[in-house]
């Protein structure tokens, strides 16, 4: 279930830190409010995770989901260049989320 609270807290990074494009500087309202409470609520799992899974590799997931989900919306959803080397930047940030699993 730790995998589960981590995965969900990592879906919940990627939310906020697109949020934040949306926040203007936090000059909107309501975009500043969801994005302050997906940041809690990502928080908050990335806690309950913690209580069962090494500190080290509960982080790394959950930054990595974070880092790859945010690319990856920023490029189909915002116009953000999908280039090759992003591609593979993205790719290889994926592997070592695979690989940082495997070895749990």
């Amino acid at each position: 279930m730790a995998w589960v609270w981590l995965g969900l807290a990592g879906l919940l990074e990627v939310g906020w830190a697109i949020g934040l494009k949306f926040t203007e500087g936090f000059t909107r309202l309501v975009p500043s409010v969801l994005t302050l409470v997906a940041m809690a609520l990502s928080i908050g799992m990335l806690g309950i995770a913690l209580k069962t899974l090494p500190v080290g590799t509960a982080y790394a997931v959950w930054t990595g989901i974070g880092a790859v989900g945010t690319a990856v919306v920023g490029m189909l959803v915002l116009g953000e260049a999908a280039t090759a080397a992003r591609i593979g930047g993205i790719a290889l940030i994926a592997a070592g989320i695979a690989t940082l699993k495997l070895g749990s």
